[in-house]
């Protein structure tokens, strides 16, 4: 009895310690989360201010080369500025959004800038500047209070969740809502990229959410015994889906998984990278292998780039018999170099998948078409999407100029009206 109790007292002193262990790292993580989400805070903060002087700005200007510089500054910044909110713990509504006001200053941007048409730029940009102007100060006053929050984690993850009901972002989400409405009223073909953005194309049966576990412990068999919370999107969102959180160690992350057919959209984990690294064929390998694990296999690889501790591949829907590459419809993955572990997947063009038109494909004489001095090295059929959002079949050409610097370009040509839609030196 005496070396009962003396194993179950050592029992319960090594549970203590291991659980004080566990609490620890835990706070580790929730700490190193918070900040980011602050710093990502600040940033976003930062850029507003930043947009709305630019947008400001550009009503100085009739200069086409003043006026093209600025528009080029609103698109980075804008984008910039976008990646800041993807990353921000915001409810779904102000994320949604934002993501989609920001999207359309930034793509009329590069559409008055790239067509030297400034005209409706000028027209539309007064309210917009107003708008953000008024923005700015609403994000302001929200900010202040989000960072009241500050240092307890579990608020900040009540105000993701929508749980603090008065939370001024949600005044903020209004304020977009009408300025998405009346700054960038939906043409046609706009309305169209709507319904496939959310993506009302779906028509799987619903899973449950036992079954999206399921499916997330079968994509990622490795981190399966790791510590894991799902929540539910909210009814109004745009497409219903299973929002997976876990933490595993040094591991923590989020996985997305549409509610009808369990699709998984997105992917991301975080932990420290070795200096070591495996061979470029071993992660390609690993990278197809994982688009079969997942069901997306109509797909092949249109662009690899790497940095120091990480591969990013791109994958690309093929279709039809020439098997063009649908640009629009790829999968972004991201890849550790040290033991070829999935970090990071981006599906959402993928799984809202175009609607091929119609088109007829004209060929070209590319002797007649380019000068004497050009010589033609790759072709390939694609579709992309242009200025309106209208998918188009094109050629596109890889073509070089035979000089002294030898420059290369992409050239995209429309396959039925030969127009050229996108030319850009590559070197």
């Amino acid at each position: 009895m005496r070396n009962f109790s003396y194993l179950l007292g050592l029992f319960v002193v090594i549970l203590a310690f291991v659980a004080y262990d566990l609490y620890d790292k835990n706070k580790q993580l929730e700490r190193s989360v918070h900040a980011a989400y602050t710093n990502d805070l600040s940033t976003a903060t930062e850029k507003l201010s930043l947009l709305h002087r630019s947008v400001s700005q550009s009503l100085l200007y009739q200069d086409e080369q003043a006026l093209t510089t600025e528009l080029d500054n609103i698109w980075r910044i804008s984008s910039e500025l976008r990646k800041s909110v993807a990353n921000l713990p915001l409810q779904d509504e102000v994320q949604t959004e934002w993501m989609r006001y920001l999207g359309r200053i930034g793509n009329s941007a590069k559409m008055a800038a790239d067509s030297g048409d400034f005209t409706e730029w000028q027209s539309k940009m007064g309210t917009v500047s107003s708008n953000l102007n008024a923005f700015a100060e609403e994000w302001n006053v929200a900010t202040v209070s989000f960072y009241e929050n500050d240092g307890d984690f579990r608020k900040w993850s009540a105000n993701k969740a929508m749980a603090i009901k008065d939370s001024p972002f949600l005044g903020a989400s209004k304020q977009l809502k009408s300025y998405n409405e009346t700054d960038f009223p939906l043409t046609a073909s706009e309305s169209d990229f709507e319904k496939k953005r959310d993506l009302e194309h779906l028509s799987d049966q619903p899973i449950t959410k036992k079954q999206a576990i399921e499916h997330f412990k079968k994509y990622f068999p490795e981190i399966s015994d790791a510590a894991i919370t799902v929540t539910k999107s909210k009814d109004d969102a745009p497409y219903p889906f299973y929002h997976i959180q876990f933490i595993r160690g040094t591991r923590i992350g989020y996985a997305d998984i549409t509610e009808k057919g369990g699709h998984l959209l997105s992917f991301l984990m975080e932990r420290p990278v070795a200096k070591s690294a495996l061979s470029h064929e071993e992660i390609l390998g690993t990278a197809k292998d994982f688009m079969k694990k997942v069901g997306y296999e109509d797909v092949v690889i249109s662009e690899t780039r790497e940095n120091h501790e990480a591969w990013h591949i791109v994958f690309t829907r093929v279709y039809g018999a020439d098997n063009a590459l649908v640009y629009p419809d790829s999968i972004q993955l991201k890849i550790a170099k040290d033991n070829a572990e999935i970090l990071g997947i981006n599906a959402m063009e993928y799984v809202q998948e175009e609607k091929i038109p119609q088109q007829a494909t004209l060929p070209i004489n590319w002797e007649t078409f380019f000068a004497d001095n050009v010589q033609v090295e790759e072709v390939k059929n694609i579709y992309t999407a242009d200025n309106t959002f209208t998918l188009r079949k094109c050629y596109e050409v890889i073509a070089r100029i035979n000089n002294e610097y030898q420059d290369t370009f992409r050239i995209v040509i429309d396959a039925e009206t030969h127009k050229v839609v996108k030319n850009e030196k590559l070197k």
